[in-house]
């Protein structure tokens, strides 16, 4: 057996050896070299790590779109000092990050723009610190290592809780990687609400409207089971009674509306029904006495709330995240695609879709780190399940529903921060623009990216001695 260094390893143990002795450093090594892709050809890196980094904040465009810098490629060159020399003169081991940027100039011609110019250029972005060997930074000639953090897991968590009056109620929240929370919870009264990032809540059926299912036949169509049956007088119309209506019922003579969709059939509605000779109904199959008729009741909410139509539900959404903004039809459309369906708003992480894949059975691809129409439908699906019994709760503190975030995925959302603070900069001295046009060099500031890996290295909780 040899060691790492090629020396020849003795064993004077009487058993023998089973297993190798892993390179347990490599839970340090492995992910900074994935998070670098150092020794790959700069044009062929994966989209990952830092590479995604940049990717997620460029191209940067001003107001007007006639300016916009776009990301080539990023190259690690050589450090200067070794780490030997780095520890005696009390220096940081690492290497000049530049990035090639190209800044493209357009200029407008009637309802057309085209490309006036391109410049592009190499930029220095600061010392990015190197990983030795041993799976540590020499940080101003100190030896530190970066921890890596135990969080709690993006994906999707069913909790309960136990009302005083010993009702169990239920509840599921959607954590991502980046974007805002979501959490949909069953009241004591059997109605279905959903919290954005803690906010006011408005009811699970109105952020169901805003995605596509827009009438309540859409949504109890979604959700329950819808039969036809044929109605007569002479056919004991009795057993219709506490039933509810999949769609509303109208006179099919005169074309009136009898009874609205998600209403629970009386003795006046079958009387109006026998009435106005109507010959079949859809109606929802519950058993109301094993089932809680969760959605009736949260459409019944949103009659009373006056709510009846995918507009109507993008204007609450929106006067629920922005209030006091008139809102238009467009503007409530575009705040909902950048709350859950825009990458760079919001993230589920490959680790968060799977989780939720998992969980819920679903197969959608896992490149896909936003939210799907299919990952709502599938959770309130569950919620009712769980509230008739069926499905188990998650255990938030168990370790299957935590995962260790290593040192590349933290460096990642660092120069993540700093890389958004100097696309501020940018865009402001864009703005700010001459006669001539300027240069990448001129637009960045590179001390905004340095003082955040400088910061994080220096004085952050998870670098340690």
């Amino acid at each position: 057996m040899f060691s790492k260094n090629g020396n020849k390893r003795v064993s004077f143990s009487k058993l023998e050896t089973v297993l190798d002795l892993p390179h347990l450093a490599a839970i340090q090594t492995d992910p900074f070299e994935d998070f670098l892709q150092a020794k790959v050809d700069p044009d062929k890196r994966e989209n990952r790590g830092l590479q995604a980094v940049f990717l997620q904040v460029f191209p940067i465009t001003d107001v007007q779109e006639i300016y916009s810098l776009e990301f080539v490629r990023y190259i690690i060159e050589q450090p200067r000092y070794t780490i030997e020399e780095c520890q005696e003169r009390n220096m940081t081991y690492g290497a000049p990050l530049k990035a090639t940027l190209r800044l493209v100039t357009r200029e407008s011609e009637g309802n057309t723009s085209k490309v006036k110019d391109i410049i592009e250029q190499d930029v220095f972005l600061g010392e990015l610190p190197l990983m030795t060997e041993r799976g540590t930074f020499i940080i101003n000639g100190a030896e530190r290592v970066i921890v890596s953090q135990l969080h709690r897991s993006p994906g999707v968590f069913f909790d309960e809780e136990v009302h005083p009056n010993g009702k169990k109620l239920y509840s599921a929240r959607i954590i991502p990687y980046r974007g805002s929370w979501v959490e949909f919870t069953l009241d004591v009264n059997d109605i279905m609400f959903v919290h954005i990032d803690s906010r006011r809540k408005l009811t699970a059926t109105t952020l169901l409207r805003t995605i596509g299912f827009s009438s309540d036949a859409d949504l109890l169509r979604a959700f329950h089971k819808v039969v036809e049956e044929p109605f007569s007088a002479k056919k004991s119309p009795n057993k219709f009674i506490d039933r509810y209506t999949a769609e509303p019922i109208v006179d099919p003579e005169t074309g009136e509306v009898l009874i609205e969709g998600a209403e629970l059939l009386t003795e006046e509605h079958i009387a109006k029904l026998i009435e106005r000779k109507v010959s079949s109904v859809k109606l929802l199959d519950i058993d109301l006495s094993k089932e809680s008729p969760v959605l009736p009741n949260t459409i019944a909410k949103d009659k009373k709330d006056k709510i009846r139509s995918a507009e109507d539900a993008l204007n609450r959404l929106y006067s629920l995240i922005r209030p006091g903004d008139a809102p238009t039809l467009e503007m409530a459309q575009a705040l909902l695609e950048k709350l859950f369906f825009n990458p760079k708003r919001y993230d589920l992480g490959d680790v968060g879709r799977y989780m939720i894949n998992q969980r819920l059975g679903l197969d959608i691809p896992i490149e896909q780190t936003v939210l799907d129409k299919k990952d709502f439908v599938s959770i309130v699906k569950y919620l009712l399940d769980l509230r008739n019994g069926i499905g188990e709760v998650d255990d938030i503190d168990h370790l299957g529903n935590r995962r260790a975030r290593t040192v590349g995925e933290l460096l990642g959302s660092q120069f993540s921060v700093g890389l958004m603070r100097m696309a501020r900069t940018i865009k402001e001295r864009m703005s700010l623009r001459d006669a001539e046009p300027p240069t990448p060099q001129e637009l960045v500031n590179a001390r905004t990216v340095s003082s955040v890996i400088e910061t994080f290295f220096g004085s952050s909780q998870l670098s340690q001695f």
